[in-house]
């Protein structure tokens, strides 16, 4: 089973809906994954397709408890590069068929025609727990998820423009900031981060895999963490090993030269502990010299020393 498939078996175990949640529910499903056709000699017909047998029986269930109505699911094999099971819900012959198609938003009316619609009907926005639902059926419909461990993403499928920005919108009211983008003549909105995505999941009632992606951020983070503090030591050493060499280098330039003994006291002071000590931080080389020295000064006369080195070089001593 995939992650997908995982995530939306939580999501329909802990789902136990109302009347209008399952309704919003239902218009979402029909929305991303329906099928509206015209029959001859018998008006409308609608179907819902879905690779998710357990939405399939969610559908069902509720269809006949909240609808009063039954509906027949084909199961079709899949093709060869497809092997999952298509279940295909046929609601063409329901009682009302049209009503239901205004009810969950599908149809709506302009003046005295019925027009396709691609907004999300007012009364599945207007109170938490159908909105809830909404977003629900529109993963269990279109969506997936990929394993946390993998990346975070997570996305809905839709096949217009106009109603992914309204699904941006929906998702918007909780602070979750979904993108949308063109692939393959679908409009898909996405999530690319792991709060926005555990936020989602807590929305959708899928709390073990939140649980899951939370864990995995924090071993994830930690482990971000200790990387970019070894990154960042490695980087401070090999700073701080270039710059003995380079002092070192100066030092021992100067004493070909000119000897040490022409350095004014301080500098050659610093001079010949350097020499001894070579892989000294600055703080630890100033702590060995009578009075101490801070950092920063023992930086100042090395840089001094180094300026001398530069001098004597340029006069070709």
């Amino acid at each position: 089973m995939s992650y997908s498939a995982q995530v939306k078996a939580e999501i329909i175990r802990n789902f136990e809906p109302t009347r209008p949640e399952f309704m919003a529910l239902l218009a979402a499903v029909m929305k991303v994954c329906g099928t509206l056709s015209l029959l001859p000699g018998q008006g409308v017909g609608f179907r819902i397709s879905t690779e998710n047998a357990a939405t399939a029986r969610l559908l069902t269930k509720y269809f006949k408890q909240y609808v009063d109505q039954r509906v027949n699911v084909v199961a079709v094999r899949g093709s060869t590069f497809k092997k999952n099971n298509l279940y295909v819900l046929k609601l063409d012959d329901i009682a009302d068929l049209k009503g239901l198609l205004l009810d969950t938003g599908i149809l709506a009316l302009e003046g005295e025609n019925l027009v396709i619609s691609d907004q999300i009907a007012r009364r599945f926005t207007q109170a938490e727990g159908p909105m809830r639902a909404y977003l629900k059926g529109a993963f269990l419909g279109s969506g997936s998820i990929a394993h946390p461990e993998k990346q975070y993403h997570l996305e809905f499928v839709t096949h217009s423009e106009n109603y992914a920005k309204e699904l941006v919108r929906l998702l918007a009211r909780y602070d979750l900031r979904g993108r949308i983008i063109a692939r393959k003549g679908s409009q898909v909105v996405y999530f690319k981060e792991g709060e926005q995505i555990v936020d989602l999941l807590n929305l959708m009632g899928a709390h073990q895999a939140l649980f899951e992606t939370e864990n995995i951020r924090i071993v994830k983070d930690m482990r971000n963490n200790v990387n970019r503090l070894v990154n960042c030591e490695t980087a401070n050493l090999s700073k701080t090993v270039n710059a003995s060499v380079r002092q070192m280098e100066a030092i021992r330039a100067i004493e070909r030269t000119i000897g040490l003994s022409r350095l004014p006291e301080l500098l050659q002071e610093v001079a010949e502990a350097r020499l001894h000590h070579p892989d000294l931080t600055l703080a630890e080389l100033g702590e060995l010299l009578d009075p101490p020295v801070g950092k920063s000064g023992i930086n100042h006369r090395l840089r001094k020393i180094e300026k001398i080195a530069s001098e004597l070089e340029k006069e070709g001593r």
